[in-house]
C-alpha cells in the first residue's frame, strides 16, 4: 500500500478528478504551494508512481447502441511456459505492435493453479468477428512463439458492459464527461 503525505494526498485527489489539470490549477484548488505541486507531482511521475493514459471508450455509441462486442479471454499456458518467456514474446513479436493492437483492448498476465495465463479482453464488431480473431490470429501467434502444444486451456467470456475501471472511475455514475464528476466526495476517492 502507497504511503502519500497530506500534500501528496490532495496533489493526488486534483489529478484522479482532471488529469490535465495544471501545477498552478492544482495549488489553487488545494492550497498547496504550486512549487511544491510541481516538486512532488514530477518526483511521482518519475518514479512511476503516477501514470496517465488516454482510453477511448468505444463501448457505446452516441445512441447507446454497442459499437464493438468485448470478450475476456484466459489463454492457460501448460507447465514450462514462463512469465518471462511470455514477456519476451510481446516485446519482440511484431503483431503485438500493430495487428494485435486492433484487436486486443486490455491483457495481463496471471498465474491459475500454478500455470501462467493470459487474460485479454478482445474486441470486434460481432462476436464472430472475436472467435475469428482469438482462432485465426492470436492462437497462431502464441503457439508459432511458443509451441503447438503450449496451450492447455482457453475461456472465453462475453463482456456486457465496463462498471469501474481504476478504482475510481465508474462512467456511467461519476463520469458526465471526460473527468471525475465536481460533486463526487473526496473521501470517495481511493488513494491506496
Amino acid at each position: 500500500m502507497e504511503h502519500f503525505d497530506n500534500q501528496e494526498r490532495a496533489i493526488l485527489r486534483a489529478l484522479i478528478r482532471n488529469p490535465r489539470m495544471s501545477d498552478n490549477r492544482i495549488s489553487t484548488t488545494t492550497g498547496v504551494p504550486v512549487r511544491t505541486v510541481r516538486r512532488k507531482r514530477t518526483r511521482m511521475e518519475n518514479e512511476g508512481r503516477v501514470r496517465y493514459y488516454a482510453a477511448i471508450d468505444r463501448e457505446r455509441g452516441r445512441d447507446g447502441t454497442a459499437l464493438t462486442t468485448q470478450h475476456m479471454v484466459n489463454i492457460k499456458f501448460r507447465l514450462g511456459v514462463t512469465r518471462a518467456q511470455i514477456e519476451e514474446e510481446i516485446r519482440n513479436e511484431p503483431n503485438v505492435a500493430n495487428v494485435f493492437s486492433e484487436l486486443i483492448r486490455d491483457s495481463y498476465l496471471a498465474e491459475t493453479d500454478g500455470h501462467i495465463a493470459l487474460v485479454m479482453i478482445i474486441e470486434g464488431a460481432s462476436d464472430g468477428d472475436v472467435a475469428d480473431s482469438l482462432q485465426g490470429k492470436i492462437l497462431p501467434s502464441i503457439q508459432n512463439n511458443h509451441g503447438g502444444d503450449c496451450i492447455q486451456e482457453v475461456r472465453t467470456m462475453r463482456i456486457l458492459g465496463l462498471i469501474r475501471r481504476e478504482h475510481n472511475y465508474l462512467p456511467r455514475v461519476n463520469m458526465p464527461g471526460a473527468n471525475l464528476d465536481a460533486a463526487w466526495p473526496d473521501e470517495a476517492i481511493y488513494l491506496g
